[in-house]
């Protein structure tokens, strides 16, 4: 069993990232980081094993690939960074993050940016 971190760069994706690893090390478990976007993460999670699963190039469903990891290394709990966004927002260009909410097989902590 593993922690799946959906990772990005943003205020909340660092947010995400900090309470992936601080649950990996409170559950003893290790931590899968999954890039949602470009770049190569680096994560500091001292104590902790961290391995890196990119997501197929060739698909153009990011979250669809990043569940099936989830679920392909047994997630204990999925964690992923989450931002406002207005109703509207969310009709137009949809929502990752619910995605995510509404189809994972495991638990999943939503994580906002300090403010």
């Amino acid at each position: 069993m593993t922690v799946v971190l959906a990772w990005t760069t943003t205020p909340e994706g660092q947010a995400a990232q900090e309470t992936a690893v601080a649950e990996a090390r409170r559950r003893s478990l290790g931590l899968v980081v999954v890039p949602m976007q470009e770049g190569r993460p680096q994560v500091d999670a001292e104590g902790v094993e961290v391995r890196v699963r990119e997501p197929d190039e060739r698909d153009r469903d990011v979250v669809g690939d990043f569940l099936d990891i989830a679920a392909e290394e047994d997630a204990s709990l999925i964690v992923i960074g989450v931002k406002h966004r207005t109703a509207i927002g969310k009709l137009i260009l949809g929502s990752s993050a619910q995605q995510i909410l509404l189809e994972a097989g495991a638990p999943v902590l939503a994580v906002k940016a300090p403010r």
